[in-house]
């Protein structure tokens, strides 16, 4: 069946069935691999993308249920101040290692500056509770996006 999605602001026409999720479609026919294809069960965040402003799974939401809707992945939030503020400070605190839940994290966190520029730990905790890390521990990821959150209110990243 063929429905168009608008991903990153863009028209996007491709063929779905309609048991298709939104990551098959955006990784396997649009090849939007920022979203990544973690336990497909909605668990680990790491295919966290922006529906109308709004962080979902991609693995637990059908594509046809998107139709309508502004869908936006780490590819077409990258070039945003949020998200340019929050790769600087995940850089410099060292919040990734092997970076497999980084995308996940900033569309996630994206969100949170987004509609709180002023987080204090607990709402980032909160912010980020459905995006799993295996790596980091979670403590640099928290003062990351503390970081970037001051960053932005202070005139933004350089």
């Amino acid at each position: 069946m063929s429905l168009t999605l608008s991903i990153n602001g863009e028209a996007a026409p491709v063929q779905a069935e309609l048991h298709d999720t939104l990551l098959s479609v955006l990784r396997d026919r649009l090849h939007l691999t920022a979203t990544k294809r973690g336990c497909n069960q909605g668990v680990c965040g790491a295919c966290t993308v922006s529906v109308d402003g709004v962080p979902v799974r991609a693995c637990l939401s059908l594509a046809h249920g998107c139709e309508g809707a502004q869908v936006r992945t780490l590819e077409g939030l990258c070039d945003t101040p949020r998200v340019r503020a929050l790769q600087q400070a995940f850089s410099a605190t060292g919040a990734f290692q092997c970076g497999f839940c980084t995308p996940g994290m900033l569309v996630a966190a994206e969100a949170l500056l987004g509609r709180e520029p002023a987080p204090d730990a607990a709402a980032v905790r909160s912010a980020l509770s459905g995006n799993l890390c295996r790596c980091t521990g979670y403590v640099k990821i928290v003062e990351a996006v503390l970081a970037a959150a001051a960053t932005l209110r202070d005139g933004g990243p350089t």
